[in-house]
């Protein structure tokens, strides 16, 4: 092989390794990141398809809870409120034969569409008793969550308990027309 001819041979072998060199940094390396970006994209969009399917298969379940909840809300009037959750607790102890021995209802206005009313109740009783009391709030319709719980022991052998519980209950002020 003579000079020219190998010098020939070298230079389209430099051409074509700078044209793969550019060819790989100016289109494949792109294509790639588009590609696998679109691929993410994908099934992101797919995944949420798919929440939105189950969403849609569920509107009305999640509508009639809401209605539920709605409806079962404190009344606007706020001492009618206090009423019925101060009747919940008589209901509540009567059920589970627990003794409440004060309860401090506070009006709380958390956002304008809103209000809670805490409640903070002391009560004793038997570790029965307790539980049952707990299980009659937590079954009861109307719109309380138990906040905090603290239960200590009266007695050496921890037959009577003392209870402190605090409800916030769910004041849903009208929309105004």
């Amino acid at each position: 092989m003579n000079v020219s001819n190998r010098q020939q041979l070298l230079g389209i072998v430099a051409i074509a390794a700078i044209a793969l060199f550019l060819g790989d940094r100016l289109v494949v390396t792109p294509l790639t990141r588009v590609w696998s970006e679109q691929s993410k994209r994908t099934i992101s969009l797919k995944k949420s398809i798919a929440q939105g399917e189950l969403l849609l298969e569920r509107a009305t379940r999640i509508r009639e809870s809401w209605d539920n909840m709605r409806t079962n809300t404190l009344p606007t009037n706020l001492s009618a409120a206090e009423n019925e959750v101060l009747k919940g607790f008589n209901r509540w102890a009567e059920e589970s034969r627990i003794s409440i021995s004060s309860i401090k209802p506070q009006w709380r206005r958390s956002a304008d569409d809103y209000m809670l009313l805490e409640c903070r109740a002391d009560t004793f009783g038997s570790m029965e008793a307790i539980s049952r009391f707990l299980y009659e709030i937590e079954k009861d319709p109307l719109a309380l969550r138990v906040e905090s719980l603290e239960i200590t022991t009266r007695d050496n052998n921890g037959q009577q308990l003392a209870m402190a519980v605090q409800l916030s209950g769910l004041l849903l002020t009208p929309e105004a027309p």
